[in-house]
């Protein structure tokens, strides 16, 4: 047995119909690593709102390993304006946040072809404006005494289980 190369993988290119919201993530690690999921699991498009993230950033290109070259993206000046143009364009805003009315990732069905998830800042999630625009709020189930995960690994979760069969 011998382990493919970054070149040489048995997996075919795939596109979802899935957008990415970031609601104010601003650290360059969590960037590059946003930019590195989104190739993978093919995300349409990444659009970041209430932060300006440091493209420019050594620590970020070298964690999106390329990816930030790969997957189109825009910066959102209206943030709210942007989720509500989705929603307009039939997209379904998915939240990605502990929440009270918030049900299990592996509950969750897809009904319409068209997403768009939500992930919110480092420390404070998502904010209440932008919250208020998803149509269904996710959260992971987690067994220890921490009530969140870190952006990128939620991410990572989140995408497996939306781009799966």
């Amino acid at each position: 047995m011998s382990q493919h190369s970054h070149e040489s993988t048995p997996f075919s290119q795939k596109t979802f119909p899935i957008i990415l919201i970031c609601d104010g993530v601003k650290g360059p690690a969590n960037i590059g690593g946003i930019f590195r999921l989104a190739e993978a699991f093919g995300v349409q498009e990444i659009i970041f709102g209430n932060s300006r993230p440091d493209f420019s950033s050594a620590r970020m290109k070298r964690t999106a390993r390329e990816g930030h070259k790969r997957v189109a993206y825009t910066i959102s000046e209206d943030l709210l304006h942007s989720c509500e143009s989705l929603k307009q364009n039939g997209y379904s805003l998915l939240a990605l946040e502990i929440s009270k009315s918030s049900k299990p990732l592996q509950q969750f069905r897809k009904t319409g072809l068209r997403l768009a998830l939500i992930v919110g800042n480092e420390q404070h999630g998502i904010s209440e404006e932008i919250l208020k625009t998803a149509e269904t709020c996710l959260h992971i189930e987690l067994f220890g005494e921490n009530s969140s995960i870190n952006v990128v690994n939620a991410l990572a979760i989140a995408l497996f289980s939306l781009t799966k069969n």
